[in-house]
């Protein structure tokens, strides 16, 4: 195993038989992580890049089987920000230091393109990268969001295997998923996807394909997250994803994919104390504090465990602390990935 780590770290290549022997061995789990951190150190650098995100609205049409957000959960006390109070709370967001704002939401029909458009080019003013993360759009919907200021998009595949795919997905097309991906990608955004790491029925032959497709449409952008079961859908007693599995997903992918920007997302950190802290020595540059209000946060129910009760100062406070604690530095610009520098 460990001529295969070598390999992927001077070669930045394995095929999926090797993908999927490293994922299910555990021998050499600290290896791969060191491996993987030495690539981020010697592609991106020590900075950590912090992007306020702002979670808007949690109304979502779709019916994911594993989501919180799901339109069936009526548990779910449902809300969206007003336009001034998304901006309001970009606008704080950039004063307190973020030079990248994400504005994530549910489907939720009511933001249309001209309405988000305004939103959008308010925002831009603040002289502030915008990434989005709403979900899946028309060509035309995608090409006047770029017009209006967004520069990233964020749309995770959560697993490149179709049939899989569709088994969580009830009333959506894998097909359509990937055209959103390439329309991203032909517009000029930072493209941004993911997967998740436990689904019910996924193998490590799998997410090895899932790693493969990341390189194939050459994201710039990959979050992984461990799944992590919500008592309010239909999966709710299954067992969910383990935070090393998704580590490992995370440090492979970091080898074969070595100048994109990868986040130690929020999910890994609900599983572990220290699990931002373990994917950022395993490969991660990039952190997500929530620059909402605590009130709009705990609405943003996609798993539980998910919303930290701090205010955002704090949020922010706290992730700078974990990154001076590793002997990282912040990110002082936009964040651009250098996969796009070439």
């Amino acid at each position: 195993m460990k001529d295969l780590i070598d390999k992927a770290e001077n070669e930045h290549l394995l095929n999926i038989d090797e993908l999927t022997a490293l994922l299910e061995s555990s021998e050499y789990d600290e290896a791969l992580f060191s491996a993987a951190d030495r690539v981020r150190k010697k592609y991106v650098g020590d900075e950590v890049h912090l992007r306020g995100l702002i979670e808007f609205s949690n109304i979502c049409r779709c019916f994911c089987m594993y989501c919180g957000l799901r339109c069936e959960n009526k548990s779910l006390e449902r809300r969206r920000m007003s336009e001034d109070e998304i901006v309001d709370t970009a606008r704080k967001a950039s004063n307190a230091g973020y030079k990248t704002i994400v504005l994530q939401s549910g489907e939720d029909t009511f933001f249309d393109a001209d309405r988000l458009c305004r939103i959008l080019r308010r925002i831009k003013a603040l002289d502030v990268a915008i990434t989005l993360s709403i979900g899946e759009k028309s060509y035309e919907e995608y090409k006047a969001y770029k017009e209006a200021g967004a520069d990233r998009y964020l749309l995770r595949i959560e697993t490149s295997d179709k049939a899989l795919y569709e088994s969580v997905h009830p009333n959506m097309s894998f097909e359509n998923r990937v055209r959103c991906l390439h329309d991203l990608k032909s517009l000029g955004y930072e493209l941004g996807t993911g997967c998740l790491v436990g689904l019910p029925h996924q193998t490590s032959r799998h997410l090895a394909g899932d790693i493969l497709f990341f390189k194939e449409i050459e994201a710039d952008m990959i979050g992984i997250g461990p799944y992590i079961p919500h008592p309010q859908t239909p999966l709710r007693n299954e067992k969910g994803g383990d935070l090393m599995k998704a580590v490992k997903v995370m440090a492979l992918t970091r080898l074969l994919l070595p100048t994109i920007n990868i986040p130690a997302t929020t999910a890994m950190e609900t599983l572990a104390p220290n699990g931002q802290a373990k994917a950022l020595q395993s490969g991660a540059n990039v952190i997500m504090p929530n620059a909402a209000d605590i009130g709009t946060r705990r609405r943003y129910d996609i798993y539980p465990g998910k919303t930290p009760q701090k205010p955002s100062e704090d949020a922010r406070a706290e992730a700078i602390e974990k990154i001076l604690r590793l002997g990282r530095t912040v990110g002082q610009g936009y964040g651009a990935s250098r996969h796009l520098k070439g």
